[in-house]
Order: C-alpha cells, then structure tokens, then sequence
C-alpha cells in the first residue's frame, strides 16, 4: 500500500490509528525497542500520548532490562551519549561547559560530570536534557582556607531514597597536605524542595578521624566510601590499627561519617608482601549489583588479575570473593592498572569493565573467560538506570 502523499491523507490516515483501542494499542507497541517508539511518537498524537504515559514507561522499562550506558566519547568536549550494551548511539546529550569533565561511575537516572582539577561540576538530567551548573564556591565556613588556591576535588551524587532527594558530596584537597594542607568536605541537596533549591550552596562537613584517598570514592545505597589515604602519615595509620585495604564512609542521610573504618578482606596479606605507601594502583572500590566491592588488581607475569571481593551490609556483613579475572586481554602497561574499573554486573553474570587508557568497554563471560570489547573511544562511563523513552 502506497504511503500518503498528502497532508489531508496523512490526517486522515492518522485519525484511523488513533481509532486503535488504547489497551491493543500498549500491548502492540509494548513488544517494540525503545528507539524504535521514540521514532513512531511522530505518527500521531496519540501514540506519543501512549508511549508517554508513565505507566507504559514503567511497563517497557520493566520488559527491556537491557542496560543503558552514559559516555564521553575522546574527541568531543561538547556532548553525552546514551549507548546500549553493543555501543550504538541512542542519544546525543548537548552539555554546556562539558569541556575537561568527566561521566562520574554513577547508576542513577541522572549524571554526574566533574573536573579532576577545580570545583566544575555539572548534573545532567537525560530525561529532560536539563543541565544544572554546581556552584565552584566553597562553603561559607571554608573561604578563607589556602587549600582553595589549587585543589584537587572529588565529587560524588547519591540519591538518599528515603527522602527523594539528590545530593552531592564534594572533597577539596590540595596536593602535598602532608606539608600543611588538609581536606574539606562538602555536601550540597539538589532538591530540596524549599525556595533555596534554585541557588543551593555547599555545607560544609567534619572531618573524618583519617585522611580519605580521594580516587577511590564510590556510592552505595546513599553512602560515599573510601579507602583510607596511603599517603597520610604512616606512622598516624598504623598507630590506628589501619590497613591499605580499610574503608571509611560518608552516610548522605545525615551527613554525617559513620564510625570506625571497615576492614577488608585482604589487607593483611598485601600489606606484608607490597609496600604500603606504593599500593595506589592496586586497590579499588566499586558498586556492582547494589554492593560494596573492593578491586584488587595486580600483574602476575604477564597476566592481569584482579579478584573483587562483594561486601553484605557495613557493620554486621561479611566479604565474599565472587570474580577472579587472569588474562592478558586487559592493561598491557602496568600504569594502568589504576584505570582498569567493574562498571556492571549483567542479568546473566556477565561483568563489563571499561579500561579507559584504551577508551575500552570489555565485556567478561566468566563461565567461558571469554573477553568481547566494544571499541568506542569512551572516555569516562556511568550506568543511566532511566527509560529511553523518557528522554525529549
């Protein structure tokens, strides 16, 4: 059948789908890929009005678990890419100011783009294509400090489910603190719901009872957490009973550090056979499958190895040694041991790992240990937990 040629045709052509009963109609179009219903929201008022609607979101998310990445590709200074798990472009993302930011590891239906080197930080909402602009200016109480002429920062987005809302923590930290520097903590709430949310400020935090290493924060259930710095004073450290692998962490409900640092699994062992101050390639955090995870990596000879060690609760939980990886697929240069990162655990056991030096998405199959690699020169990487169907 010939397809319309003229506009009263196509009218008259849309008005008859438009005739489809609503229930046939979301049982039809329910089957079909996101990017294909984004592409058939043109046919008429009602299909977009359809594949709209928040319950047929939440239908199609909950039938198309396939996962959906947030990238920056090398090259382009300007944009976020939404990509799929074979690397095909759903969505390109305009980002004002993106230049030198980096997709923070975060599995949230926003994204969070950050400097390693001054206090820009943008929060990016896919859905809307919104761009918020984080405030550069320190908290109040933090002004007047030296540290603020040339930090290093840190910053991490957490979303707090019982109350709904965003925040960001943010770390400011000069480098060479043993001389006289130190760190600051901040933490500032996206919505907030008062009048004060359209010009949020920092707040400024205490200070935990060790230094944190900056690098290796990652967000779990609305916590921030951290090995402790190797760098800060070592004698301070070992007088504490501290080890390469102990692990503090900011609670984002109360804004408050919890207690006492969490022991790892393996720093007893390591840190008698490796040096402790030099260890800073070697271990990791991460959050996979809603879990604390702590990464060790090494080089055995030719081999790269790395064990990831998933942690069940903070106080009570227990370490439990789920993935060894040995191959010579990944980090032939032994510096990057510190950018090899576990970005996601997959519905079949798959593990995907994203070597950045390389700008490699590598997919792992444990059951074969078999490595597939998705060459698209992805800069920096987040999990995007959002429908497709929900971006304009």
């Amino acid at each position: 059948m010939a397809p319309p040629v003229t506009r009263g045709m196509r009218a008259r052509a849309a008005a008859s789908l438009d005739r489809i009963p609503r229930d046939a109609l979301f049982e039809a179009l329910l089957p079909l890929p996101a990017r294909d219903l984004c592409r058939l929201r043109v046919v008429s008022r009602a299909w977009s009005s359809l594949t709209s609607d928040p319950a047929f979101v939440g239908a199609h998310s909950a039938s198309h678990r396939g996962p959906l990445f947030l990238a920056r590709f090398r090259g382009d200074r300007a944009h976020v890419y939404v990509i799929d798990l074979a690397g095909a472009v759903l969505k390109r993302l305009e980002v004002a100011g993106a230049a030198g930011l980096h997709v923070q590891p975060t599995r949230l239906p926003l994204a969070c783009l950050a400097a390693d080197w001054n206090a820009s930080c943008r929060v990016l909402n896919p859905a809307t294509g919104a761009v918020r602009a984080l405030p550069p200016g320190p908290a109040p109480e933090h002004r007047n400090r030296v540290i603020l002429r040339d930090p290093y920062t840190f910053f991490a987005l957490g979303l707090v489910r019982s109350t709904g809302q965003y925040k960001v923590f943010r770390m400011l930290n000069r480098l060479g603190f043993l001389g006289g520097g130190e760190q600051l903590y901040e933490v500032l709430t996206l919505n907030s719901g008062s009048s004060s949310d359209q010009n949020p400020t920092w707040r400024a935090k205490p200070k935990p009872s060790l230094c944190i290493e900056a690098c290796t924060g990652v967000v779990v259930d609305a916590a921030v957490y951290f090995l402790v710095s190797r760098g800060y004073k070592l004698v301070a450290l070992h007088d504490a009973g501290a080890r390469s692998d102990h692990i503090l962490s900011f609670d984002l409900a109360t804004e408050q550090w919890r207690r006492g640092t969490l022991a790892g699994p393996i720093g007893e062992e390591i840190d008698a056979a490796e040096n402790f101050q030099n260890r800073r390639h070697h271990l990791a955090l991460a959050e996979l499958s809603g879990s604390l995870v702590l990464v060790y990596k090494r080089r055995e000879e030719v081999f790269f190895v790395m064990d990831m060690w998933f942690r069940t609760g903070f106080e009570n939980g227990r370490w439990e040694k789920k993935y060894t990886i040995q191959t010579q697929v990944i980090a032939q240069i032994a510096d990057n041991l510190d950018h090899v990162r576990p970005v996601l655990v997959l519905d079949d056991g798959r593990l995907v790992i994203h070597e950045a030096p390389a700008g490699v998405l590598i997919i792992w199959d444990p059951r074969t240990n078999s490595f597939s690699e998705l060459r698209r020169l992805v800069d920096s990487v987040g999990v995007f937990t959002g429908s497709l169907l929900s971006i304009q």
